[in-house]
C-alpha cells in the first residue's frame, strides 16, 4: 500500500486544523486591542484557551505526519525540510513565550488565572493600569506578523522544495 498519499493527507488535514482552531486565538487576541470592557476581555481570552487544545493536537497530526511524509517521500536529504521544521520550532517557542505569557499577563491584569500558572493558584486583583498598558501594546500586530510570515515561509518550502 502507498501511505504517501494518506501521509499527504493527513499532514493537511493537521495543518488546516491547526490554521482553523489557532486562528481563534489569533483573531481573539487582534479584537482584544480595541477592548476595554474587562467582561468581554475574559470572554475573548477563554475563548482563546478554550481553542488551544484542538491546536495542540493538530500541531502533532502535523508533526507526526509529516515526519512519517518524510522517511516515506525520502525527503531528509533535501534542505527544505530541515528549514521548515527548524520555522516551525522557531514559531512555536517564539508563540509560546510571546503570545502565550502576553494573554497571560492580561488574564491577570482583569483578575483571572493564567495558562502557565499553578494549580492553586489565588486569582490575582484586577490591575487596571497593566490592562491598559497590555492592551494599548503593538504585541498582537506583532504575533501575527511573525506568525503570518512564518506560515507562508513553511507553505512555500512545502509547496516548491526549492532546496
Amino acid at each position: 500500500m502507498d501511505w504517501q498519499p494518506w501521509l499527504h493527507f493527513a499532514h493537511i488535514l493537521g495543518g488546516f486544523t491547526f490554521v482553523l482552531a489557532h486562528g481563534v486565538s489569533i483573531f481573539a487576541t487582534l479584537k482584544l486591542r480595541g477592548e476595554r470592557d474587562t467582561v468581554r476581555i475574559t470572554a475573548l481570552l477563554d475563548l482563546s484557551r478554550y481553542a488551544l487544545p484542538a491546536s495542540d493536537v493538530a500541531i502533532l497530526v502535523l508533526l507526526v505526519s509529516g515526519i512519517a511524509a518524510g522517511f516515506v517521500g525520502d525527503y531528509w536529504g533535501q534542505l527544505w525540510i530541515w528549514v521548515s521544521i527548524g520555522v516551525l520550532v522557531f514559531m512555536f517557542g517564539y508563540m509560546s513565550v510571546r503570545g502565550v505569557k502576553h494573554n497571560d499577563a492580561l488574564r491577570h491584569a482583569v483578575g483571572s488565572i493564567g495558562f502557565y500558572d499553578k494549580k492553586g493558584t489565588p486569582e490575582p486583583e484586577p490591575d487596571p493600569a497593566a490592562l491598559a498598558r497590555l492592551l494599548d501594546s503593538a504585541r498582537a500586530m506583532e504575533l501575527a506578523t511573525v506568525g503570518g510570515i512564518g506560515l507562508v515561509v513553511i507553505l512555500y518550502l512545502m509547496a516548491f522544495k526549492p532546496f
